[in-house]
């Protein structure tokens, strides 16, 4: 079976074409990388499999450009890999937010539609685009089944006490404000690819899995079921993100709407598209522009890198606690994949707690599975390549034969 996997970010847009014929029997045909979209300059790599990479520079206003864009390449007689768009069997789609009306992926409907864009304002950066591909797919494929799989769900085994917030219990019974917990398919995926790798028992474990990126989380996984995430009722909480603010005292929220006139949905794009990495810099929201910046003396830029950095490491400290240690530390994503310098001025601060750093391993490692620390470090680190697309294409196989 031929699946198409659409993995729409906030500024990205990742993409895998599989041919699946069972969860672990498959052939990538093709997969590629759709970055920057809404700034200056977009990029696409997209990368045959038995053909050279392919990259294109050209401003990508918007997912939907990006969309079209992959599909085009996909069937470029040069370039692609299907003779034509009829080809693909299904496609799987990452959706951000099921709240607690998707608790497990399901094949897409227009009650299923209905149902994400009514979520829309609790991930108004990731669901709107989610629905972009899914519309997208439904107009250029209308015969061929889609599946949404959610980034929620795996955090549905969150105890109470960590899913719900300190305010009256009404309005979680009235409108179930509560942590969901997001890039659910990338924690599951990386903490069970890295037990096995280091011969960990995922069963009896526990692990801190750091998915740094755009967006970021962090997510304490107890014997292989996640136990608390950074992210909440919706992706604008945790840590320092690209554009999100991470954690805040809700009492700025309340005077700056006093002091600048704001509305609630201005105060939503303040917090979601100004803040963050962005707002610290005053630069750019892409951290390897402020790796630049910041070693040409920006010292704005220079800020917004340790302020994330000190928000990853209040929460792998937090984790650690909650679970009375931790065996394994995982980087994945973006940022945990490729920024070997972050991942170093990060876990040399966790030495204290067991960490015994082996720079020499981590040096240059990106995009690579590879153990950072040292053989008889207590507590392991290690650099894991997530691959979402493959989570989405085994339910995507499944829920629509």
């Amino acid at each position: 079976m031929k699946i198409l996997v659409l993995n729409c970010g906030s500024s990205s847009l990742k993409y895998q074409v599989l041919d699946m014929k069972d969860d672990n029997d498959y052939t990538l045909l093709a997969k590629g990388l759709v970055e920057r979209i809404g700034l200056e300059k977009g990029d696409v790599t997209h990368r045959p499999t038995g053909k050279d990479r392919y990259c294109i520079s050209e401003p990508i206003p918007d997912h939907t450009a990006g969309i079209r864009i992959v599909l085009s390449l996909l069937t470029d007689p040069v370039h692609g890999v299907l003779s034509s768009l009829g080809e693909i069997e299904a496609v799987g789609h990452r959706v951000a937010h099921g709240g607690e009306l998707f608790p497990e992926s399901c094949l897409v409907d227009q009650k299923v539609i209905d149902g994400i864009e009514s979520l829309c304002e609790l991930a108004p950066l990731h669901n709107p685009a989610n629905l972009l591909g899914i519309r997208a797919a439904s107009e250029l494929m209308p015969s061929v089944p889609q599946v949404a799989v959610f980034d929620t769900s795996f955090h549905q085994t969150m105890p109470e006490e960590a899913y719900l917030y300190a305010i009256p219990y009404e309005y979680y019974e009235k409108y179930r404000v509560r942590r969901y917990g997001f890039h659910g398919t990338s924690h599951k995926y990386v903490s069970a690819k890295a037990a096995a790798l280091c011969g960990l028992d995922l069963g009896k474990s526990r692990i801190i899995t750091c998915h740094l990126g755009n967006g970021s989380s962090i997510t304490a996984i107890k014997d292989g079921k996640s136990i608390d995430t950074s992210m909440g009722f919706t992706p604008t909480e945790g840590v320092v993100m690209g554009t999100r603010c991470g954690n805040i005292d809700c009492g700025v929220v309340t005077f700056l709407q006093e002091k600048e006139g704001l509305t609630p949905a201005q105060v939503t794009s303040l917090l979601n598209k100004k803040s963050g990495l962005q707002g610290i810099s005053g630069t750019s929201s892409d951290c390897r522009d402020l790796v630049d910046a910041a070693a040409s003396g920006n010292k704005r830029a220079a800020l917004a890198l340790a302020a994330l950095e000190s928000s990853v490491l209040k929460y792998i400290g937090s984790y650690a606690a909650e679970m009375g240690g931790v065996d394994l530390i995982i980087f994945t994503g973006g940022i945990g994949e490729n920024n070997p310098d972050m991942r170093r001025d990060i876990c040399t601060k966790l030495a204290f707690m067991g960490v015994e750093w082996n720079e020499a391993a981590n040096a240059g490692v990106k995009g690579e599975d590879k153990i950072l620390t040292a053989p008889d470090s207590k507590v392991k680190v290690m650099c894991v390549s997530t691959n979402e697309e493959l989570v989405i294409a085994r339910d995507t196989m499944r829920l629509s034969k």
